[in-house]
């Protein structure tokens, strides 16, 4: 049997950070459609306010039930990577429903291990918003 692989996570502060946002706005979502500058950095949305589709990839779920989407492009670029979401002081210039609280999301990554990499590539392919 081949080990569930995730390919995104939290940290305590994120973690901290969205289920506040949860509990003001009600459930939410994460894209990164990495464009330059802060296009690269998670967004964070309404649940269904930022429609995705075919270009899309459902990376997982962090926080519990909170669907991280990347576009299809930058999956591409980063398919043998761990995404960890965390949150440093300042404001992005995004749309991002953390902006007004003074903090921003970022991601910080590793390369997946040989054996992640093996796990991920024999399950099946991620989801797409298609």
């Amino acid at each position: 049997m081949t080990e569930q692989v995730d390919r995104v996570a939290l940290t305590e502060q994120a973690e901290t950070l969205l289920r506040s946002l949860i509990l003001r706005h009600g459930p939410v979502m994460f894209h990164q459609s990495g464009g330059c500058c802060d296009g690269s950095a998670p967004m964070c949305f309404p649940a269904g306010e930022f429609r995705v589709g075919a270009a899309d990839v459902l990376l997982g779920h962090v926080g519990g039930d909170t669907e991280f989407w990347m576009s299809a492009d930058q999956f591409e670029y980063w398919r043998h990577t761990h995404l960890t979401v965390d949150v440093v002081p300042g404001r992005g210039s995004g749309f991002s429903l953390e902006a007004p609280d003074g903090v921003r999301f970022l991601i910080r990554s590793r390369l997946l291990t040989d054996a992640e990499v093996a796990a991920v590539e024999a399950g099946p392919p991620p989801r797409t918003g298609a």
